[in-house]
């Protein structure tokens, strides 16, 4: 599911700005390439055991990711719950106390940024 209203997509930041921030919320930084980068942050449902994970897409906009003044744009923030093996599923509904929390550290994303 895409969160259209995480007031993150247009956001941009330097790569070490956006991987410090990031990670003091909770983001790791799992795939990338020279050009773009994907964050996830990692929520587990404790009532049915389900995983879901907040991703944030990234493009570099000026530079390539070696460098930590490489200027990345945030794309889109998008949700998903995690299927075996190596999955993710983007269109079921996602639980009220999951976004709920996904909501949160995104604002908290939102304020290391702005």
């Amino acid at each position: 599911m895409i969160i259209e209203n995480s007031g993150l997509n247009g956001v941009q930041s330097e790569l070490h700005h956006l991987d410090d921030a990031a990670d003091k919320v909770g983001f790791v930084r799992w795939q990338w390439e020279y050009y773009r980068a994907t964050y996830d942050l990692k929520l587990t449902d404790r009532t049915s055991g389900s995983e879901y994970f907040l991703r944030i897409n990234t493009r570099a906009v000026e530079g390539k990711l070696e460098n930590p003044h490489t200027v990345l744009n945030i794309e889109a923030v998008y949700i998903g719950r995690a299927t075996f093996p190596h999955g993710m599923e983007y269109e079921s509904p996602i639980p009220k106390h999951i976004m709920e929390s996904a909501t949160q550290r995104l604002d908290q994303l939102k304020k290391q940024l702005l």
